[in-house]
């Protein structure tokens, strides 16, 4: 794959056990990136590329826009099992040095020019085990609370400075095929708009105006950056009864408006933040994925018990229209939801999903 990067929808077989360990340094990492135990499950499965990752967003410093070298998304997502039992469901990098190309589903055909050995291979590698203890951060652990090391919380190490102004990265994410040229150009639109309603204050209120009222014009959301009105000292409300969401059922995503009047001034309710990227989903009717209680901080590596727990919707990701210093960022992170913001629905006889994008 070095003669020729891989592009959204190419097929790709995950490499043995034993290829990937030799591609690894003792950590169980590949330029800086771990590959993380629950992985091995898909090696030998042939999978179809979901995006390019040639960039991503880094959570665990302030929000920032970063640059990496040689990897996809697959239509996969880590189940947290060596990480505590992490919930966060968050879309797996892979080095394109962990797979091969083939042209087709079918196991029995093979691209002629497939490499037969991984690139990167130091022949060194390391083994299943230290892969295992890579899981854990270096140094003393608390059995009860341990810091664990994953893709997410090593994103900053293994990616590099990426500005917002760096016009390669658009020109890439358009030649990969993670956007399209009309959601690339409707996203400068949007992002110029924005900046020019920041800049008056008298003129950005008659501009959001404006966006509010003719959206349905061009079939777009609301102006996605308004904030709740409820003073950051004073409590959030509750829903009036507990929904008590199971998997498999489904929501309907209140409209915007509805959602604002539960935000404090923050766009919290309860602590939990309602991002302008949910935005395009309100009104949308989706299937409950999982109740989600707890995640690993990104930050400590820790795990963080949710006060309350929140709801994942399928389909529903962030799709970085939005979000200025990462513009179409490709790792598709589900956004979390309080109750409040949903109500239960009969399953719909076609779903009424127009945001969606998967996986």
């Amino acid at each position: 794959m070095r003669h020729r990067r891989l592009r959204v929808g190419e097929w790709v077989e995950v490499r043995s056990k034993d290829e990937i360990l030799r591609t690894l340094d003792g950590k169980g990492q590949l330029d800086g990136l771990p590959f993380m135990p629950n992985m091995f499950a898909y090696c030998g499965r042939r999978l179809r590329v979901y995006k390019r990752a040639h960039k991503t967003c880094d959570t665990v410093f302030p929000v920032r826009g970063r640059r990496m070298l040689d990897a996809v998304h697959l239509a996969t997502r880590c189940d947290g099992e060596p990480y505590g039992g992490c919930q966060a469901s968050c879309l797996i990098f892979w080095k394109e040095a962990w797979l091969k190309r083939v042209v087709s589903p079918d196991l029995s055909t093979h691209e002629p020019a497939a490499e037969k050995d991984p690139p990167h291979a130091s022949g060194e590698g390391c083994t299943e085990r230290e892969v295992w203890a890579g899981t854990r951060a270096p140094g003393p652990q608390d059995e009860q609370d341990p810091a664990y090391v994953c893709q997410a919380t090593q994103l900053p190490y293994a990616t590099h400075d990426l500005t917002w102004w760096d016009g390669r990265q658009y020109v890439e994410d358009y030649t990969s095929g993670n956007v399209g040229l009309w959601r690339i150009v409707k996203g400068f639109v949007y992002s110029c708009y924005y900046h020019l309603t920041e800049a008056d204050h008298g003129q950005g209120r008659l501009m959001r105006w404006f966006y509010d009222t003719f959206h349905p014009l061009w079939r777009g959301t609301p102006y996605p950056r308004r904030r709740g009105t409820i003073p950051a000292d004073v409590a959030t409300p509750l829903p009036p009864q507990p929904l008590n969401l199971q998997p498999g059922e489904w929501v309907r995503v209140k409209s915007f408006a509805e959602i604002l009047r539960t935000l404090n001034t923050q766009n919290k309710n309860r602590g939990l933040y309602f991002d302008a990227e949910m935005v395009p989903y309100c009104g949308g009717t989706y299937r409950v994925l999982k109740r989600v209680g707890k995640i690993l901080d990104e930050r400590t590596g820790k795990m963080s018990p949710m006060r309350t727990e929140s709801i994942l919707l399928e389909g529903a990701v962030c799709q970085s229209r939005y979000s200025g210093c990462r513009m179409f960022c490709p790792r598709a992170i589900y956004p979390f939801w309080r109750e409040i913001w949903l109500e239960r629905v009969s399953a719909p006889s076609v779903s009424h999903s127009p945001a969606a994008s998967r996986p």
